[in-house]
C-alpha cells in the first residue's frame, strides 16, 4: 500500500511542503531513523514544468544535518550546466548535483531474461536486457533514496516515472538501448497510456529481483490544467510499492488524456525553448499527438530552442544520416548497418519520430536550417513566422479558428499529456498488463 497521498484541484505550496515533511517523517519510521546519507533522484530539465526541481530543493533543505546528493535522472540526455541546475534546483549547491554518466559511470547488477522480454512483448522482442545502473546509486551506502518524478503518459512505459527513474534515468548504454528498441518494435501506439506496458512489466520484475534491498521511496507528481489552462499540481503520491505508481498513473489517465470522437486535421504544438533543444526530446510533440491526428493531417511543431537532433554527437549523426522515415525502412537498415546496431536506442527514436507517412510533420525550429529539417524527412517552417501566426499570447489551449478560417488544435505543453481518438486509445490489440490491478 502507498504511504499516503494528497489530492486536490491545485495543491498549495503549504500542502506540497507538508508532503515533503511527512515523507521524511515516515521514512524515519519505515526505513531508517537515522538519515545521514540521502540520495535524491529527480527528473532532468525536460520535466522542469512539473515542479519536481522545487520539491527536490524542499527535500534538500529539510535535511540540513544529512549528507545529501542529487542525481538528475538524465538517461542519455545532455548533463545540466551549472546555470541549468540553479534554474531547476534553486539553492542546492552545484557540487551536490552529480551528472549521470550512462557510458562510464554504471555498475552491472543483473539481467532481465530474454524469455520474459519475449513473453511480455508477444514475441516482438526476444533479447535479454542487461541491467547496468548508476554506480553512485549502486556502490555507495544510502540511508534513504527518494525518487521524485512526474507521472504522465509516456511513449515507452505507458506512463513516465516510478522505476523508469532507475532503468532509464540512471541506466547504462546497454540497458537503455535494449529497452528502447524492444518498446519500439512492440509499437509506440501499443504503449501510450497503458498502465503497465511490456517494458514496464520487465522493469517491475527487475525491481523486485534486483533492487529490493534499496532503502527507497517514490514521490509521484500528477498535474492537470486549471480553469485558466495553467498546469497545476493535482496529486502527490508517496510510497515504496507498485500501487503508489498505479494510483498516480490512474490519476494521470483521468486528467492528462484528451479523447476525441474523430481524428484532428491539424495540431499546433509548442515545445518550450528552455526545456527542449533537440528533436530527441522535442519529438514528444509527435509521440503524444500521433493517436489523435487524421490520415493526411498535419502536426506543426514550434520549437524555438531546438538546435540539434540528437543528445549525443553519434545519435545526432545517426538521425541526420537516416532520418525519421518509417518503421519498415528503419528496421530493414538496422539489420545491416553497423552504426545503427551500435546505438539501438537511436534506431528506436527514428521509429518513434516517424508518422509512418500517415500525416505530415512540419518543424519550425529556432536554430536548424530548412535543409537540415527536410533531410531527416520533415517539412520546414520558419519559426518566427509561425510564432507570429500562432501567437502564444493569443492562442488558447484546444480549438482555435484563425483569422483566415483555418481550424487548429493548439497544445502548449505536449509533454504533459496524451491526445488520442477513442478508437485508437481503446484498441483491443493494446495489451495493458495493469488494467486489472
Amino acid at each position: 500500500m502507498p504511504w499516503f497521498s494528497i489530492e486536490g484541484d491545485a495543491l498549495t505550496e503549504a500542502q506540497i511542503q507538508s508532503a515533503v515533511d511527512r515523507l521524511l517523517t515516515e521514512a524515519r519510521t519505515r526505513i531508517n531513523k537515522d538519515l545521514k546519507r540521502v540520495l535524491l533522484l529527480p527528473p532532468d530539465l525536460t520535466r522542469a514544468h512539473s515542479g519536481a526541481g522545487k520539491i527536490t530543493e524542499l527535500l534538500y533543505k529539510a535535511l540540513p544535518d544529512a549528507h545529501v546528493l542529487v542525481i538528475p535522472t538524465l538517461g542519455q540526455h545532455v548533463p545540466h550546466t551549472e546555470a541549468e541546475n540553479k534554474w531547476m534546483f534553486g539553492d542546492i549547491p552545484h557540487e551536490r548535483i552529480l551528472p549521470h554518466d550512462w557510458r562510464n559511470g554504471v555498475t552491472h547488477i543483473g539481467t532481465i531474461p530474454a524469455s520474459l522480454v519475449k513473453e511480455t512483448t508477444q514475441g516482438a522482442a526476444d533479447w535479454e536486457i542487461p541491467v547496468d545502473l548508476n554506480s553512485v546509486l549502486m556502490d555507495q551506502q544510502w540511508d534513504l533514496i527518494i525518487n521524485i518524478g512526474h507521472v504522465v503518459p509516456h511513449e515507452v512505459l505507458g506512463f513516465a516515472n516510478h522505476n523508469k527513474n532507475y532503468f532509464i534515468g540512471l541506466g547504462g548504454k546497454e540497458t537503455i538501448c535494449a529497452s528502447h528498441i524492444a518498446a519500439a518494435v512492440y509499437g509506440i501506439e501499443n504503449n501510450l497510456g497503458c498502465l503497465i506496458t511490456p517494458l514496464r512489466a520487465t522493469y517491475n520484475w527487475a525491481e523486485e529481483n534486483l533492487l529490493k534491498h534499496l532503502p527507497d521511496v517514490y514521490l509521484q507528481i500528477v498535474m492537470q490544467r486549471d480553469a485558466n489552462n495553467k498546469l497545476v499540481t493535482s496529486g502527490i503520491f508517496v510510497g515504496d510499492d507498485l500501487d503508489t505508481y498505479l494510483q498516480a498513473a490512474r490519476k494521470s489517465r483521468e486528467q492528462n488524456i484528451t479523447v476525441f470522437d474523430k481524428p484532428i486535421k491539424k495540431v499546433v504544438a509548442v515545445m518550450q525553448a528552455d526545456e527542449f533543444r533537440a528533436t530527441w526530446v522535442a519529438n514528444k510533440a509527435v509521440y503524444r499527438t500521433r493517436m489523435a491526428i487524421a490520415d493526411g493531417g498535419e502536426l506543426l511543431i514550434i520549437a524555438p530552442g531546438v538546435e540539434r537532433f540528437g543528445e549525443q554527437p553519434e545519435v545526432d549523426a545517426l538521425i541526420r544520416k537516416y532520418g525519421y522515415k518509417g518503421t519498415p525502412r528503419t528496421l530493414s537498415l538496422y539489420k545491416t548497418e553497423a552504426d545503427m546496431q551500435e546505438i539501438p536506442h537511436g534506431v528506436a527514436h527514428l521509429i518513434h519520430g516517424s508518422s509512418e507517412d500517415r500525416f505530415t510533420i512540419t518543424y519550425a525550429p529556432g536554430h536548424l536550417s530548412k535543409e537540415e529539417i527536410e533531410q531527416v524527412g520533415y517539412n520546414y517552417a520558419d519559426c518566427a513566422e509561425m510564432q507570429k501566426r500562432y501567437d502564444p499570447a493569443i492562442m488558447k489551449e484546444g480549438w482555435n479558428t484563425m483569422p483566415d478560417g483555418e481550424e487548429v488544435f493548439y497544445i502548449s505543453t505536449p509533454s504533459a499529456g496524451l491526445w488520442a481518438t477513442a478508437e485508437k486509445l481503446h484498441n483491443p490489440n493494446r495489451l495493458d498488463y495493469g488494467k486489472n490491478l
